[in-house]
């Protein structure tokens, strides 16, 4: 029996459930630490006396390596496997966690300041950013290496499931350890990352080309004709919500009048609230879902248009509360199936690179929504989400005459 006629013959195979749970760990500690710089870095920053300008420049300047070195290390798993490459880049994580906020310590004891402060942190979370991008491909390659084509729409949605529940507790946590000091959730982070190292490395099986000489894989692109529409998707979905997510808290400021606390606890709900949707769809309708992925991507988008009109003419708080919770429903629809859409596009040993591409891309969309959002609500608040919701037509359009690209593969 040829090895084609194996693998039409083959039983569709699952992702096992201890391997799920391993990776889950892996992606949540890796997102709550990740909520965690969201809600600290502002305060941190004005703690020791950088600009705006300067603590939002360490995110998005970190958020650009982290779109280029993501596609390489999805390459790098397919070649010397991804069970290494999640735990260089959860390794990498926690102990870059651990010297940004030495850094900071030192800030704050006075011993750094002014510019040496903030080019040291810098360079610290862009290191950081240049391992930690290693960790979502090996962990998207390894489920789609253990799940056949008829599971990898639901596989990935549960493994999807982790940076939403991130985003959920991250800034409740974050709240609560901020008591102890604003470093104090930076350390407990890294504590439970390096818990997730051990985890990984100790328990999860190796992946099925771990220690195989492959052949090089082809390297892909952005402009690669299988992958375009679910790339175009993600970037642009990515771009139209980091414009209104970081805009958000001034409309709800300067709509309700709000002190900065009251801005900072109601623009958390929001996002909360917007999280929870996420998580709800994935949980609920992506999971369930074995159709065609871009049918899935095509009904994420409309949400998102929904959610970019309703945001737009939004003149109360209730009113940015239903956009974000069409946001966070589209969210958790077009996540999975991105993912699965480019998985299935693409042969076996394309697997990395694939996953590399996708998760470069919200990274992308965080590099440019936040800036053009910032300048169009300076000329009106309206703007921004009206940005997204044009964003969010033009890529609609081309994913509405788009076909699936199917490659055949060995389950």
């Amino acid at each position: 029996m040829t090895l084609a006629e194996a693998a039409q013959t083959a039983e569709p195979t699952k992702l096992s459930r201890s391997s799920f749970f391993i990776l889950i760990a892996g992606l949540l500690a890796n997102a709550v630490g990740q909520a965690f710089i969201f809600a600290i870095l502002p305060p941190l920053g004005r703690e020791v006396a950088l600009t705006e300008i300067q603590t939002t420049s360490i995110i998005s300047t970190s958020a650009l390596v982290f779109t280029f070195l993501s596609p390489w290390w999805g390459r790098k798993s397919d070649q010397i496997g991804r069970k290494i490459v999640i735990v260089i880049g959860l390794t990498g994580y926690a102990v870059g966690t651990v010297v940004f906020a030495g850094v900071f310590a030192l800030g704050m004891k006075g011993i750094l300041s002014g510019w040496a402060l903030y080019f040291t942190a810098l360079v610290c979370r862009c290191m950081q950013s240049s391992l930690m991008a290693a960790t979502s491909p090996g962990v998207t390659a390894y489920a789609a290496d253990h799940s056949s084509r008829a599971f990898r729409t639901q596989t990935l949605a549960r493994i999807g499931t982790a940076n939403s529940l991130g985003l959920i507790i991250g800034p409740v946590l974050a709240g609560l350890l901020a008591g102890l000091g604003l470093l104090a959730p930076l350390y407990i982070a890294a504590v439970f990352t390096f818990i997730a190292v051990f985890v990984v490395w100790k328990y999860l099986p190796e992946g099925d080309n771990a220690g195989s000489a492959r052949k090089r894989a082809p390297r892909l692109s952005f402009l690669d004709a299988r992958l375009r529409v679910y790339l175009l998707s993600a970037i642009g979905t990515f771009t139209g919500f980091s414009a209104i997510q970081q805009t958000l808290g001034f409309r709800i400021q300067d709509s309700l009048s709000l002190t900065g606390v009251e801005t900072a606890q109601y623009t958390g709900a929001a996002l909360m609230v917007s999280a929870f949707f996420t998580l709800a769809l994935q949980l609920s309708v992506s999971q369930r879902y074995t159709g065609p992925a871009l049918n899935l991507v095509r009904m994420g988008l409309v949400a998102n248009l929904i959610a970019a009109a309703v945001v737009t003419a939004a003149k109360s708080l209730g009113g940015l509360l239903v956009g974000m919770v069409f946001m966070g429903a589209g969210l958790g629809l077009l996540g999975p199936a991105i993912a699965a859409g480019a998985s299935l596009a693409v042969s076996r040993d394309e697997q990395g690179g694939a996953a590399g591409l996708i998760t470069a891309c919200p990274a992308a969309g965080f590099v440019i929504g936040p800036i053009l959002g910032g300048a169009l609500y300076q000329i009106s608040p309206t703007y921004p989400p009206l940005f997204a919701g044009i964003i969010t037509i033009l890529v609609l359009s081309y994913a509405v005459k788009s076909r699936p690209s199917l490659v055949a593969e060995e389950d």
